[in-house]
């Protein structure tokens, strides 16, 4: 099969074919006497399975190892439960990381709406509180009357 029915049974692009053939994720398939690419059902097998990892969170690399375990018949299923573990791992630090900025966000949402707006470089306005948390990292500014409670 040429590279343009590949891309359209795999969904992935034949720019991102040839980019995978580069980094030795794909073999370079055989040429017709036209100089296509002639890819086999195989091809297809195996870019399936990268497009299913990268839409899993997996690195080039991580994918590389696999395939790299499977052509050597090595079974990669222990790789792959141990990848599935480290992308849970990865994967709760960063929703982890976004509950705390969204915390952070509607911390300074609240503060902004007690500071006047267009202070300029008063430092009263709202414009401070996010030149602050850049500065600090954290949000220990209170309104007035928050500060009160």
């Amino acid at each position: 099969m040429q590279i343009r029915d590949l891309a359209q049974q795999s969904g992935v692009s034949a720019r991102t074919i040839r980019y995978y053939e580069s980094v030795g994720l794909l073999t370079p398939p055989a040429r017709g006497d036209n100089n296509y690419r002639d890819y086999t059902p195989d091809a297809l097998d195996r870019l399936r399975f990268i497009a299913s990892a990268r839409s899993l969170g997996f690195s080039l690399t991580d994918i590389g190892d696999l395939l790299a375990a499977r052509d050597r018949s090595d079974a990669p299923c222990e790789r792959v439960l141990a990848a599935l573990d480290a992308q849970l791992l990865m994967l709760d630090r960063r929703i982890a990381d976004l509950l705390a900025l969204r915390e952070d966000l509607r911390h300074l949402r609240r503060e902004g709406e007690c500071r006047p707006l267009d202070q300029g470089a008063s430092g009263q306005c709202v414009c401070y509180l996010v030149t602050a948390y850049r500065d600090s990292g954290a949000v220990a500014i209170q309104c007035r009357e928050d500060a009160d409670v």
